[in-house]
This record gives structure tokens, sequence and C-alpha cells, in this order.
């Protein structure tokens, strides 16, 4: 699914590879990093080319096992194939700039290159004669005022000759001036249309709103901000739940529900050749044609449907370099391969197509929370996670899901409030707080408070809150600590660099990006320079980068889900979360499958 790029680099090697897919051959050369080799990509397609048409008879008559057993002498074959490559590198001598002499620039005279401003050609100003006097008059450049064209002209013209540069520069802005003054005076004079009264603003009623304005009035409540003098709040359990027949604690996957009905495939025809007339024999030999797999693909054959491909990927938010990348590496992984019986170059693509969008959205590494946090209790240490991301895309109400379903599969849970810039940051948490403590009771946990919010207000060091936070979890056996930073704009050097220092000196268990769903080619950028940030601004030899990704607004996209292929492509780093909605309960795990069927449907 990544066979887009074509090389790679370990320590101080480089290696360049090239596929042949008929035949399953991989040509790789390897060379040192440090030597910058012109001929390497010419090497590489004159081997695979000789190599090939050498041993073709083989690859087709053996077959698989053939080829294992058999021996393959090509060394004299690389070795004179290496020397004409080194040659035609030493043969093309480096271009040498032009001398002033050989340039353009020397074959012209100075006389010719002076302009005068205001200057007209001598023989436009003949042209011009012909014309009405009042044109004449207007196109004077030099004419000081308005006068009689007739008189004014032949003056103006002698003057021209006599004046100097500076002065004719001078005229001509006093002639703009004088214009448009008299333009503006004009303007002016153009009556105004009456200015309509303005209506006084009516106060707009809800249809679910609290009409009574006593109910929300907070201006003299003498809590000021503190968390145990707060009353505690009454609401809905449903409406904070959303689903009450749901499993307590389980992370339910991401369900995408996918039409039934067969899309129907169309034959893709090779633009370049002449269109041939379809009759009753023509079209269905043409059709039959088409549908055996009678030759190999060929990168011709696979254009027209890879174009259509990245568009449709493109339209679905996937970002542009993105998309370019996935269809290159689905053409050179079918390139050269042969197409089974019935079926069709756009199904072909299609199917591999899907089979790299899976592998790109399952990583190597999964994350598993609840595995971790357990291992972290065997040590007697809190596991910390810190939550990072560009400003609203919903880092604090995640936050909140997230201890929701840490508190259900019996975990207790310490906020850190290291949001210290953004007003009501910390006054969010702690109604989250409250909320969660009201669902989940000490009462019902055997007297131990399930959450809490470990703050010190605004404006002070978030490094410094969130190590005192994890201190205090450790104390007081918290199992889990989720630290919430401020939202931040990946341009933003000193708010990176804080982050890379809060990240650094505490050296969470797990670095969650918080990202919404809603971006395209963002994504990218978000996520390349966040970790860029990271390892730039990290005092340590291996700077920790980020490790998941929770995935945000996802119930606001139906089905353009291409967010989740761009974050998932450019850190190969798992979606642990996805957010799908405002309750509690809308927190899912994701479903590869789904989402590849929503970004592959029309």
């Amino acid at each position: 699914e990544r066979g887009g790029s074509n090389s790679f680099t370990h320590e101080a090697l480089t290696l360049k590879y090239k596929l042949d897919n008929q035949f399953e051959l991989v040509f790789v050369v390897g060379f040192q990093k440090i030597l910058t080799l012109t001929y390497v990509d010419k090497l590489i397609d004159d081997v695979h080319k000789e190599f090939r048409d050498k041993y073709r008879n083989e690859f087709q008559q053996k077959g698989t096992l053939g080829l294992l057993n058999g021996t393959f002498d090509f060394k004299d074959d690389f070795m004179r194939l290496l020397r004409d490559a080194e040659e035609s590198s030493k043969v093309r001598a480096p271009t040498v700039m032009k001398t002033f002499e050989q340039s353009l620039k020397s074959q012209k005279t100075v006389k010719c290159m002076i302009e005068t401003r205001g200057e007209k050609p001598k023989e436009k100003v003949k042209n011009k004669k012909n014309k009405g006097s009042k044109k004449e008059g207007t196109e004077a450049v030099a004419a000081p005022g308005k006068a009689s064209a007739g008189d004014k002209q032949p003056s103006a013209a002698g003057e021209k000759e006599e004046l100097t540069k500076d002065e004719i520069l001078q005229k001509n802005r006093e002639e703009f001036f004088k214009r448009h003054m008299k333009a503006g005076e004009k303007s002016s004079k153009s009556p105004k249309p009456e200015a309509q009264k303005e209506k006084g603003k009516k106060p707009r009623v809800w249809d679910l709103g609290n009409s009574n304005a006593k109910v929300l009035d907070y201006s003299n409540s003498a809590t000021n901000g503190s968390a145990e003098a707060c009353p505690v709040e009454e609401f809905d359990p449903d409406t904070a739940l959303g689903d009450r027949n749901r499993e307590p604690g389980r992370l339910y996957d991401l369900e995408y529900e996918s039409d039934d009905e067969a899309e129907e495939e169309k034959v893709v025809q090779n633009p370049s050749k002449p269109s041939v007339k379809k009759g009753g024999l023509g079209g269905m030999f043409g059709m039959l044609k088409g549908l055996v797999g009678s030759k190999s693909l060929t990168r011709e054959d696979m254009d027209p449907v890879l174009e259509k491909m990245k568009d449709h990927l493109i339209a679905k938010n996937v970002a542009a370099e993105i998309a370019v990348q996935l269809c290159e590496s689905v053409a050179k992984k079918l390139e050269g391969k042969v197409m089974g019986t019935f079926t069709t170059v756009t199904s072909t693509v299609k199917q591999a197509l899907q089979e790299a969008l899976v592998q790109i959205l399952q990583p190597q590494r999964r994350v598993d929370v609840l595995r971790d946090v357990m291992d972290a209790q065997r040590h007697r240490r809190p596991y910390v996670v810190t939550f990072c991301g560009v400003n609203g895309v919903g880092k604090s109400t995640n936050l909140a899901k997230i201890s929701f379903w840490l508190i259900e599969n019996g975990f207790s849970v310490l906020i850190a409030a290291c949001d210290t810039f953004r007003a009501g940051a910390v006054e969010q948490l702690r109604t989250h707080t409250r909320r969660l403590n009201a669902l989940h009771p000490p009462e019902n946990h055997g007297g131990r408070t399930m959450v809490q919010l470990y703050e010190k207000g605004y404006g002070k060091d978030a490094a410094g809150i969130a190590m005192e936070a994890i201190s205090y979890a450790r104390n007081q056996g918290f199992d889990v600590v989720l630290v919430d930073t401020a939202g931040r704009m990946q341009d933003n050097a000193p708010l990176m660099t804080a982050l890379a220092k809060l990240i650094a000196v505490n050296a969470p268990d797990l670095v969650l990006f918080v990202g919404e769903a809603l971006v395209g080619n963002e994504a990218v950028d978000q996520l390349v320079k966040f970790n860029k940030a990271l390892a730039d601004h990290s005092m340590a030899q291996t700077p920790r980068l980020i490790d998941g990704i929770v995935l945000t607004k996802f119930d606001t996209i139906d089905d353009k889900v291409g967010a989740a292929i761009s974050m998932t492509y450019i850190t190969s780093k798992p979606i642990v979360f996805v957010g799908t909605g405002q309750t509690y309960c809308d927190l899912r795990s994701l479903n590869a499958k789904a989402v590849v069927a929503a970004l592959m449907k029309a």
C-alpha cells in the first residue's frame, strides 16, 4: 500500500527497488547514502530489462519451483551494465553558465534600453491626428490644463521635446490628480438613496429553550468557582448516556450501513484509440475482449481508472498528495499482472485499492488501553495519557467520554486541567467531573471517588501542573491520569515548544493526537508539524512522538471519511478512538472495513 515511494533509507544505506509484477520479481540496488549517484535509476531499469529478457523462457516454463531451484549467471552482464551506466553519467558534462557576451542582452545598445516615461512614438501621434480634435486634446500628455486641442497641440509637442524626464513625470501626476478630483465631485453629486430605518432587534424565542431568564442568571452566584461549593446539577441521565441498552464498559466498533445494490461496472476503454462503430456482433466482441483476461495490465489501461479513483478519493476528503501516492502504489502493484477471466480493469483496480486501504487502517501496533492500564496497576503507578491537537477539535469533550469508558471498566481517573490559557477550560472539565460523579457516585464503588479534577487555575505552567497531578495520582492511588492541554496551531512555535516540554518532562505512557474528521489536506499538515515539533523541541535522544489518534466529529461527515486514511497514512499510527456524537457513550473503536466501504461508496 506504500509502493508509491521506491526508495528506503536505513542508517548509512539507501535502497531503491523496482517491481516486475508479471514474473513476480523484485530488483533492489543498494548504495551509500552520502553518494550522489545519478545513474542508479538507469542501472536498475537496464538490469530489469536485460535479466527479464534473458530468462523469460525459464520463467514461463519452470514456474515458481524452477525459479527457487534454478541458478542464474548474471554477474558478467551486471558488471557490463554497471560500467555502461557509469560511463553515461561521465559523458554528460555539467551545464556551463553563459557569458555576458553570449547573452542577448549584450547585443542591445544602451540607447535602445533607455525609456522615457510619458514619451510616445511619433508614428502613433501621426495616426491619431485624423481622429476628432477633442480626443487629440485629451491624448496630449504634456498639456497642463483643458484648452482647445487645435491651439495647444503644436505647443505641447514642442514642449515635450524640451522638458526633462522629472518635469514630464510631475505634469503627468498633476493631470492624473485633476482627472480623479473631477470624477470624485461628479460621484458626490449623485443622489443618495434614503437609508432605511433600522428596526429594533427582537429577541428570538427557541422552541426547546427555557423562557424563564431567572433560571439562567448566574450573576449573583457566590460559589466563586470552588468545586466543593458548587451545587449538584440535576440532569437527565438518558441525555448524557444516550443508548441505555448498551453493555456497560464495552467499546463498540464503528458501523457503516452500505447499500446492497450492486454497482454496474463499466469496461474502461483506452481514449487514445479510435472509437469503433458499435454493431451487434462488434459490441459483443468488444465486451468479451474487455472482460477476458487475455493480456497483462499496462499503465495505459489503468490510467483512466486510476484518475477517476484519485478524484473519488479527494472528493471523500483524502488529502490530494496521499490520493496520488495511493493510486501510484496500486499502479505499481498491478502493472504487468495478468487479469483473471471475466474481470474488468475497473474491478481489478478497485479491489487492489480496497486491500491497500484496509492495510493502511490496520497498523502493525495496536493500542490496547485497558491492558496497558492493568499492567501499570501491577507496577503500582498511574497510567498517563496526554491529549494534544489544534483549537476546537474536541479534546476536552472526548477526554470526558474516555473517562466515562474507563470508569465503567472499573478504573479511577484523575483529570489534569493543563489548559491554563482558554477561558472556561477549567470550568468545562469541572462540569464534566460533576456529571461523571453523578452517573457513578462513590456509594456504587465502595465509597471510592471514581473521577476527580486536578487544577491550579489559569496562567500557570502546564508542564508543572501535569507533573504535580501525576505525583498526586500516585499518592492517592488513581489508576489513570488524563492530561488535557491547550489547543494550538501547528505553526505556533512557542506553544509547540511548550507542548514538547510537557511531554518530555512527564513522559506519558500514551500521547494521543485529537483531530476532527472534517479536515482533508489540513490533517496532513497538522500531523507532520506536530510530530516535527515534538522531535525538534525534545531534549531526549529518542524523542516521544504521537502514539495514536482520536478522530472526532465522525457523525458529521456522512461517507466523507478520508481524514482517517490521511492521518494513518502519514503517521502509521492507529486510530484508537472515534467520537460519534454528543453523549458520553458516543465513543467507538475503528472498524477498517466499515471505513473503506464508506470511502469506496459512489
